[in-house]
This record gives structure tokens, C-alpha cells and sequence, in this order.
């Protein structure tokens, strides 16, 4: 089984989404994330020193990660846990389905995990007749529409509340027809009385982990509604699916990169809730399942630590990069193909994928450089995207007409003269052809540009004789 994925045709995707009206309207949401998360940093003096702080931890971490695996392991073992290795998304997805069989699950809830997405968790438990639950409203919404999220903590921002009624209606077909779904508290009552009846009856709990924390073996989740914590102490058994780099090494650490996660995210000095779950319910406990397991997933990863991409694993998932991207916010994140959408995304998406199915994605950039500045864990993505862009042009899967065009623009690049000569007379051509008018509404080669603004008329002489007339040959 292999995870379905729609990158290689981005520019078709990105071609549907522009001209798509409803998706258009639903985007506009998107931006409201950037103005809470400047309020939610400017109310903290010190955010650009925990920023610095939260990097370093990470760093740190992704250098000794083999000790902290180690030492995870230990305390989740000592603390009545299992920890298992998966290599790869089949591996995990073998694994969790050998834990369903050998306890007869049939119904499986789900807390918000982007790596379940990651590994097709899903297909993988209809495909055995398992019954899989997201309890996440979101992710609850698009899976009545089967979809897949199209932001890492928003999944249904491309969704509209005419969209979630509709799809409540068509089905919870045993409600009465003529219920008001017309506000969002009636949407979000419903989904709640669905959803209760599911995690009681739920015989696997299945959450992922914002951090993993090496010092006492507890997962970390952070959610706004409550779900996961529901998800973790009904059923009998807790499954934590988890990639590698979510380990950190303290609860200290963990207090520090909350602070900045929060409000990098959705604005809030802190999320709803904060859930730490370690072991398997113990005697006295009220609740809590009877065994726990951890499922910690490689993927990829791995090869990425000593790599030029090692940075990306730093991430904590906040979505700031995308939140503040004109180029998300304009295309949403199903035109991305697969699970991680917008600039972090088009960096780690080639590193799980591969460069001949992801390399389109590091093109999807302006590199106008708000994902580095707003990113808490100072994450350089237009730097790795660059390395992403020579990779693919390395090995030949860029267009060609994109590998032509550099082609001539290297040999005249390489012939300082004959280059001067021919800027000079393209400027001379252009600025006489848009003498009258000032501006092009279209022209040759330029319609990429033209399709939606004008393109100004050259005035004068060319960069490189100004800066002669002024300050001497250029070198």
C-alpha cells in the first residue's frame, strides 16, 4: 500500500485552486492568523530570546538524538509502556494493525496526528474492516469529505460553514431533517453528541505527540478542544504515533518550546490544553487505558540529520510559515499533493518523497523570506529550498523550457559584453514599443506576468550603466 499523492502535478493543482471561488473565499481566513501572532509576541517581552532558546534545545537534541532515543525508551519501558521501531510508513502501519488484531479492535478514534496522515493510517484500517474515528472537529469535517487536512493545525481552513452543514446533513442521516444547523454552536453541538458515542465505544486510542520528552517517557499533546484527552483514557488501549524528532530531553525544555508554540500558531499565550500521559493507567488511577505503546516513525528522517537539511527537523509544527505565505494563502494546501503543505512542506515533502516527486514544490516561493522571520524555531526554509531548486536542476527534472531559458541566459551571462550590448537593446526595443501607453497589458514570453498586471514600459539606461556612470566599470 502506498501513501496516494498529487505533488508531481502541483502546477495543475495550484491551476484549480486560483480559479476555484469557494476555495478563494474560504483562504481569506487564513490571514487572521498573522495579525494574532504578532499581538501574541509583542505582549512578550522575551519571545525573541525563548525563539533562540527553543533552537538551540532542538539543535542540541537532533545532535544526540541516538542517547535520547535511548533514554525515552527506558522510562516509557520502566513506566509499564512499549516502545516500537518503524523504519517506514508500511512498517508503522504493520505494527499498529498487528495491535488491533491481536485485540479484536474494531473501533479506533483518532486525536489530530499528522503523521498518521503521513503513514495512510486510515486506508489502511478500512482496508482490515477497523472503523477509524477523527475526533479533531476538523479533521472529523474533511474526513465526511474525504479529504485530507489542507493546514498542519487548521485542517478544514479551506472549508466553509455552508460546506459543514451540508456535509452534516448528507451524513447524519438518523438527526431530524429539519434541525438548525445554522450557527456554528449547532455545527459544533452535533459533532459533539456523534463523536461521545464513538469514544465510548472506541477499543484503540490513537494520538500524536507534539513532543516526546526523553527525561520521564511522557507524551506531550496540545490540542484546543479536548478530544485527545478523551481519545487517551477511554479506551483500554493509548497508542502514540510519533516521528523521531519529537523527543525532547526535558520537562524543562518541553515548558520553554511551549511558549513559543502557542503563539507562533494560533495567537493564544497557550493552547486549551496541555496533556502529558506516561505509562498505562496505574493502580489508584481513576482512568486511563490499560497499556500504552509508543510507535516511533523514521521515514526518512534519519538520512536527513547529517544532511544540508537537518534544520527542517527542528520543526514543531505551528504552521506559522504558512499562516504568513502568500503563496500558501493563495493556493491553500491540497495543491500541494500530500501531507504538508506551504514552505515547510516544500522542504520536507522532497526529503520524505524524494525530489522527483516533491521538486515542484520548492519553485512555490516568492522567497520574500516571512517564513524564516516568523518561524519560532528560526528554521532557514528558503535556504533549503534553494538546495532543493539545485538538486532538481542537477539531476534534469525541471522543465525543460526552464533549463533552456538558463542556458541562455548563462552564455550571455558568461559574455560580459555581449550581454551589456543585448540588455541595452532589449531596454532600447521595449522602451520604445511602450512609448505611448507607459506599460505592456501583454507581451511574448511574459504572460505568466501579463495574465494578471500590467508590466511597466524601461525608462532610461540599464542597471549596470548606471552604476558605471556612476561609480566606475562594473567588475
Amino acid at each position: 500500500m502506498t501513501v496516494a499523492t498529487t505533488t508531481p502535478l502541483f502546477k495543475g493543482n495550484v491551476h484549480e485552486a486560483l480559479h476555484d471561488p469557494r476555495l478563494q473565499r474560504a483562504m481569506a481566513s487564513a490571514g487572521n492568523f498573522v495579525p494574532r501572532r504578532a499581538a501574541a509576541a509583542e505582549r512578550l517581552p522575551e519571545f525573541e530570546a525563548l525563539r533562540d532558546s527553543a533552537r538551540d534545545i532542538k539543535t542540541h537534541t537532533l545532535a544526540h538524538l541516538d542517547l535520547y532515543l535511548e533514554a525515552y525508551e527506558k522510562r516509557v519501558t520502566e513506566a509499564g509502556g512499549h516502545v516500537h521501531y518503524a523504519r517506514d510508513a508500511e512498517e508503522a502501519r504493520r505494527i499498529f494493525l498487528d495491535l488491533c488484531k491481536a485485540r479484536s479492535a474494531k473501533r479506533v478514534t483518532k486525536g489530530k496526528s499528522m503523521i498518521s496522515e503521513e503513514i495512510g493510517l486510515n486506508q489502511a484500517l478500512e482496508a482490515q474492516g477497523i472503523e477509524a474515528v477523527e475526533t479533531d472537529l476538523g479533521e472529523y469535517i474533511i474526513q465526511l469529505r474525504h479529504e485530507g487536512p489542507s493546514h498542519i493545525i487548521a485542517p478544514a481552513i479551506h472549508v466553509t460553514r455552508d460546506d459543514v452543514e451540508a456535509d452534516f446533513r448528507k451524513a447524519h442521516l438518523h438527526l431530524a431533517p429539519d434541525r438548525d444547523l445554522s450557527q456554528p454552536e449547532t455545527l459544533l453541538a452535533e459533532a459533539r453528541e456523534i463523536l461521545r458515542q464513538k469514544f465510548l465505544s472506541a477499543d484503540i486510542g490513537v494520538t500524536g505527540a507534539n513532543f516526546l520528552i526523553a527525561e520521564t517517557g511522557t507524551s506531550v499533546i496540545v490540542t484546543n478542544e479536548g478530544n485527545g484527552d478523551l481519545t487517551q483514557i477511554l479506551p483500554k488501549v493509548h497508542v502514540v504515533i510519533a516521528s523521531l524528532e519529537k523527543i525532547t530531553p526535558t520537562l524543562d525544555d518541553v515548558a520553554q518550546l511551549l511558549r513559543v508554540l502557542a503563539r507562533s500558531a494560533t495567537g493564544q499565550d497557550m493552547s486549551v490544553y496541555t496533556t502529558l500521559s506516561t505509562g498505562p493507567r496505574r493502580p489508584g488511577d481513576p482512568d486511563g487505558p490499560e497499556e500504552y505503546h509508543v510507535i516511533l516513525l523514521d521515514n526518512g528522517r534519519s538520512s536527513m540529520l547529517a544532511g544540508e537539511f537537518s534544520e527542517m527537523l527542528r520543526c514543531i509544527r505551528c504552521g506559522a510559515c504558512m499562516n504568513h505565505c502568500p503563496v500558501y494563502q493563495a493556493v491553500g494546501g491540497h495543491a500541494y499533493g500530500w501531507v504538508y503543505p506551504g514552505p515547510m512542506g516544500a522542504v520536507l515533502t522532497p526529503s520524505l518523497i524524494g525530489v522527483k516527486e516533491g521538486g515542484q514544490l520548492p519553485n512555490a516561493s516568492t522567497f520574500c523570506g516571512r517564513c524564516e522571520a516568523v518561524c519560532p524555531m528560526r528554521i532557514p526554509l528558503p535556504k533549503m529550498m534553494r538546495h532543493w531548486r539545485e538538486r532538481e536542476f542537477e539531476r534534469h527534472l525541471e522543465p525543460s523550457s526552464v533549463r533552456y531559458g538558463l542556458g541562455v541566459w548563462a552564455f550571455f551571462a558568461k559574455r560580459p559584453a555581449l550581454y551589456r550590448f543585448a540588455t541595452g537593446l532589449a531596454m532600447r526595443a521595449l522602451a520604445l514599443a511602450g512609448r505611448n501607453a507607459g506599460r505592456f497589458s501583454w507581451l511574448p514570453l511574459a504572460g505568466g506576468w501579463t495574465r494578471y498586471r500590467d508590466l511597466a514600459a524601461p525608462q532610461g539606461a540599464t542597471f549596470q550603466a548606471r552604476w558605471r556612470a556612476k561609480s566606475g566599470p562594473v567588475q
